[in-house]
């Protein structure tokens, strides 16, 4: 149903809608007409009193129990054979690009009509006619998601004075009372009953009496005790019996006739919305005229003789008035006199284009008589301005396509339904067939309830979803189709349902639009599935929110945490708003553009039982199938679902890389290194001293110099007006050392003086002696720099600012990559490979026995994610996963791996080991010499770590960033926690210019401004404790250790 739109939507068939549906027909716009009753044709009704009890359904909620057709409730004996009855209306979304992305981009249509959580048909114009309790239910519903109604709804409820009474025992010719089949073809037509109201008398006190035909098959006993009282009190039930009996034994029973009374009541009840039973209250209107109607009840008895049974209510009426009154302004009323609903929404009175209402629930008052003619008169007026309405609105539309594509192009689907609606030859067959092809579809649906509960930014939320999968979809089931790594349409689907978020609303928060997606493929990432939920939640206040949802399995250590990453759903919340008009003062729950939050939902193993025990669908079983197999292959066979990943085309030429000059330089140790400067291009501005920036890089991988990226930290600074340096130092791959240590960088590499040959020292042969510098490092480089200025081998007063990314003076791994360090691994390795200590990233035909065996113990190792690549399983199997793959692109990925790490320098492991096993800096020797100077450190200070965290801890930065506050309260000292980053896609990824870069720039000017001070808000707390996607390193050790004594073995036999 998601699919169809139209250009007007009728809500119910009464005399509202049925009056405005053919006018709307005969003016040419395509119709849907929603009714939640069935046709009835001739041999449909009920010819005796069991019958008419098998076709309702009858509940009597306080016991608990129910009797009648299941079909009659839940299926109305809809004509399309599925459940029609409309439940609730929401607005398009329009003018926002998130929301826009759960909305089926073939539609453009203003309104969406619900009948339930998950099927929705679309139209530009919706015309309630439900009838009083209909409309105003749809209406309250409608306002719990968001639709902003006057707070008039439910006020000004009249039952136009009604009351109905039952004379039996009447000797009088009444003829007001049904035949049967046998008597139908007896009894002449002069002599058969009339009609449904066959006279009438008006009182001149003010309320009318209408006689009433009752069929055969009606119950009427409910009229002779069950549910009234009688008048006379002596033996009216005894009557009603004997005259029962009479009438099954085929004798001449008296004759009978029901009496309606209509006339004039307070109109003060009203209709209210029951939140907990979703069941609508009525609160009748006051009836002053009820003494008077019962008296002249009774006179019309004792004219006609016999009994007059009486209902035990006040009021019993089949001509319900108001809810949605219709008035000059909101304050008065829910809708204006042309039937348009009011939008509350601003300062100003305003309504809801597009949003009718016609029927009954208009008419503010009591009529005294039959309201037939009133609510058909009403209905006439009201089509007349709806009809000009929708085709002004199709003359704008039919404009603007001409202003913007030059054209006239009607919607397919529109004009579909309009040639369907202006055809002659159409008839019931054809819609019959229409109905059985939408059956046939939704049985191949799975439909199943999943309710999550967890924390979202530290506070509890619950989700209440129900999932709808393979929402229209045909496809042919087969065994194979999940094995050739293409996304599957079976495992897609809509969601409904709503949320529990006190934090953001007390009332619950209703899911408007949601998809999710139970095989998401990230080509960048071809060894985990995903699966993707999306989620637009509308509150009551008219706010909306978008709730995305993520759950990553990785084939870590085989199924080790399969239970746990299929039922973890990270989620993230944020607060939606318009871009083409301003959302009005009051609608919204707190400044939307401030909520961002993020979160972990999960189900519990009792809910997950649940989950299946609700499972409903002829194919659940194939889709439990697939969905098992999908997760078979993630996490037990491990073959890829991207065997060939698509490459994102990227022309290195469009923009020019800036030209550089490269500096080699000789240390004081012997070694070779180099660096690379890229001069200040642009005009420096006046009264502000820029100062040149260095770069130092991790462990053997280029992170500033980028030649496939449009966007590096390099180009980022050049084109900022800074003087750009990276230093390749002896841990580069083109200086690969086969024996030095993290202290030697620091000491050798880095440091300024009139005699020592470093990058800073050539820096300064430029700049002059006292020029200072801002560094910004990664890694081993923040360790190096740390080490250099701690070691009192770079003075602090060169140093404008220091910016350090995943690393300081501290060095706090995760638990999986600290359980290898604690092993005897590198120790072993350095056995093995002996005097050659770098070892080259592809396979080489001239490697040593020694660095094969290595190379092949490495890729053995676990790692969060793998790869398709050769060279980035090695890489990742000495450090670990130093980046999220779905955060870079596949032209860096690439590069990295094919022609920048060419060669791997081991031989600073043992130092880095110590490091890692102290989480601080020590020498290699593992003594504690630098931490104790935090004198040295008189420098400002901005410390970076990844929110998702991997290889590196943000306590790293946590704990420098106390160190540097306590030590040097007078310098200003920043930390930022930058949430979807890992390790040194902080500085490679795609998106690193935008939510890395900025943080950079920002502390060197302020630096260069002479803000020395911090601010308060400038600091992204952390408790210390989160450590991300870490995983148990119980698994971990116990893997790492077996293949320790395999290596030992190994040795051992070599030796």
């Amino acid at each position: 149903m998601g699919n169809e739109s139209y250009d007007v939507i009728v809500v119910g068939s009464g005399y509202g809608g049925s009056v405005a549906a053919c006018r709307l027909s005969m003016a040419g716009a395509s119709v849907c007409l929603i009714e939640k009753g069935k046709q009835w044709g001739a041999q449909d009704f009920p010819t005796n009193s069991f019958n008419i009890l098998a076709a309702s359904k009858v509940e009597f909620r306080k016991w608990g129990l129910g009797f009648g057709s299941d079909k009659a409730l839940f299926q109305a004996g809809c004509f399309v054979k599925t459940e029609s009855e409309v439940d609730y209306i929401i607005k398009s979304a329009q003018g926002n690009d998130e929301e826009n992305k759960c909305s089926d981009k073939k539609q453009h249509r203003r309104w969406q009509v619900y009948f339930d959580s998950l099927e929705h048909v679309s139209a530009d114009f919706i015309v309630l006619s439900a009838g009083v309790l209909g409309t105003t239910k749809i209406l309250f519903q409608s306002e719990r998601r968001g639709l902003n109604l006057s707070s008039r709804l439910g006020y000004g409820f009249s039952c136009n004075g009604n009351n109905v009474a039952y004379i039996a025992g009447s000797q009088a010719p009444l003829n007001a009372y049904g035949l049967d089949k046998r008597q139908f073809t007896k009894i002449p037509l002069q002599n058969r009953p009339g009609p449904t109201i066959t006279s009438s008398y008006t009182s001149s006190l003010g309320f009318t009496v209408q006689t009433g035909v009752l069929p055969t098959s009606y119950p009427y006993m409910l009229f002779k005790g069950i549910t009234t009282y009688g008048w006379p009190n002596s033996s009216w039930f005894l009557h009603g019996l004997i005259d029962k009996v009479k009438h099954l034994m085929g004798l001449k029973a008296s004759q009978a006739m029901v009496l309606n009374v209509m006339g004039y009541d307070s109109c003060d009840g009203r209709i209210t919305l029951d939140k907990e039973a979703n069941k609508i209250r009525c609160t009748h209107a006051h009836d002053p005229l009820l003494p008077q109607k019962i008296k002249a009840l009774q006179s019309i008895t004792k004219r006609l003789g016999g009994m007059l049974f009486m209902s035990r209510y006040r009021s019993t009426s089949v001509h319900l008035l108001g809810g949605c009154n219709a008035a000059s302004d909101p304050l008065n009323g829910v809708c204006s006199p042309k039937g348009m609903v009011f939008d509350v929404s601003g300062d100003q009175p305003a309504v809801h284009e597009g949003l009718y209402v016609c029927d009954a629930s208009l008419i503010p008052c009591s009529v005294g008589i039959n309201p037939v003619l009133t609510i058909t008169t009403a209905a006439e007026y009201i089509s007349k301005h709806l009809v000009q309405d929708v085709l002004n609105f199709r003359n704008r539309v039919q404009q603007n396509d001409v202003i913007t594509t030059g054209s006239i192009e009607l919607d397919s689907t529109m004009h579909s339904k309009t040639s369907m609606t202006n055809n002659k030859s159409f008839d019931v067959k054809e819609l019959q067939s229409h109905c059985q092809n939408q059956t046939e579809r939704d049985s191949k649906n799975v439909t199943f309830k999943e309710n999550l509960k967890g924390l979202i930014g530290g506070m509890p939320c619950l989700a209440y979803l129900v999932v709808k999968m393979n929402l229209g979809h045909k496809i042919a089931i087969s065994k194979n189709d999940i094995n050739k790594g293409d996304e599957h349409p079976f495992l897609k689907g809509k969601v409904g349902g709503y949320v529990v978020f006190q934090a953001i609303n007390n009332e619950p928060l209703y899911i408007i639009d949601g998809e999710v997606d139970m095989l998401a493929i990230n080509d960048r990432t071809p060894y985990t599935q995903y699966m993707h939920y999306r989620l637009v939640l509308a509150s009551v206040s008219g706010s909306r929110y978008l709730l995305e949802g993520k759950k990553v399995m990785n084939p870590y250590i085989l199924a080790a945490y399969a239970w746990k990453e299929s039922r973890t759903l990270h989620v993230s919340f944020k607060g939606l708003t318009k871009k083409d008009d301003k959302i009005p003062k009051g609608c919204q729950d707190h400044d939307q553009q401030d909520i961002d939050l993020k979160g972990e939902l999960q189900p519990s193993a009792f809910e997950l039982l649940k989950t299946l025990i609700s499972m409903r669908g002829n194919q659940k079983r194939q889709f439990l199938c697939l969905l098992l197999q999908s997760l078979w292959r993630t996490y037990i066979t491990q073959i890829p679902w991207e065997a060939e990943p698509r490459c994102r085309s990227f022309d290195m030429n469009n923009k020019t890389y800036p030209p550089s000059i490269l500096h080699e330089l000789k240390t004081g140790d012997g070694c070779l290194i180099s660096c690379q400067q890229w001069r200040n291009q642009n005009t420096w501005k006046s009264g502000v001293q820029r100062y040149p920036v260095l770069l130092l890089n991790g462990h053997s991988a280029e992170s500033f110099c980028l030649p496939t990226e449009p966007t590096d930290l390099v180009r980022t600074l050049v084109e900022q007006g800074y003087e750009t340096w990276v230093l390749q130092s002896r841990v580069h791959p083109q200086h690969a050392s086969n024996n030095f240590t993290i202290e030697d960088i620091g000491k050798f590499d880095i440091p300024a003086g009139d005699s020592i040959h470093a990058v800073i020292t050539k820096i300064q042969e430029l700049h002059g002696l006292n020029s200072k510098i801002h560094v910004i490092a990664h890694c081993v480089g923040g360790l190096s720099i740390h080490i250099a200025l701690l070691g009192g081998h770079v003075s602090a007063a060169h140093i404008a600012s220091l910016s350090c990314v995943n690393s300081s003076m501290f060095f706090k791994l995760t638990t999986s990559a600290l359980v290898k360090m604690r092993l005897p691994l590198i120790p072993v390795s350095m056995a093995i490979l002996g005097k050659n200590k770098t070892i080259s990233m592809f396979e080489e035909p001239d490697d040593s026995f020694r660095h094969w065996l290595v190379k092949s113990a490495t890729r053995l190792i676990p790692r969060h994610e793998r790869c398709t690549l050769s060279e980035c399983n090695l890489f990742s199997g000495i450090f670990g996963n130093t980046f999220w793959h779905e955060n870079v692109s596949y032209s860096i990925h690439q590069w990295l791996n094919k022609q920048n790490v060419t060669k791997l320098p081991l031989s600073a492991f043992p130092h880095l080991q110590k490091i890692c096993i102290s989480g601080f800096i020590v020498d290699p020797k593992g003594r504690n010499k630098y931490l104790i100077h935090p004198e040295r450190m008189a420098v400002p200070t901005l410390y970076v770590s990844g929110g998702r965290t991997l290889l590196v801890t943000p306590e790293t930065t946590f704990l420098a960033h106390k160190y540097m506050k306590l030590h040097q309260p007078k310098f200003k000292h920043k930390r930022v926690v930058i949430d979807g980053f890992g390790h040194s896609d902080l500085l490679i990824g795609e998106d690193a210019h935008k939510k890395v870069f900025p943080h950079f720039l920002s502390h060197i000017r302020s630096v260069e401004e002479g803000v020395t001070m911090e601010r308060k808000d400038s600091l992204l707390l952390w408790d210390g404790t989160h450590d991300g996607d870490e995983r148990l390193g119980a698994v971990n050790y116990f893997l790492c250790l077996m293949m320790l004594l395999v290596l030992a073995i190994l040795v051992f036999l070599m030796f």
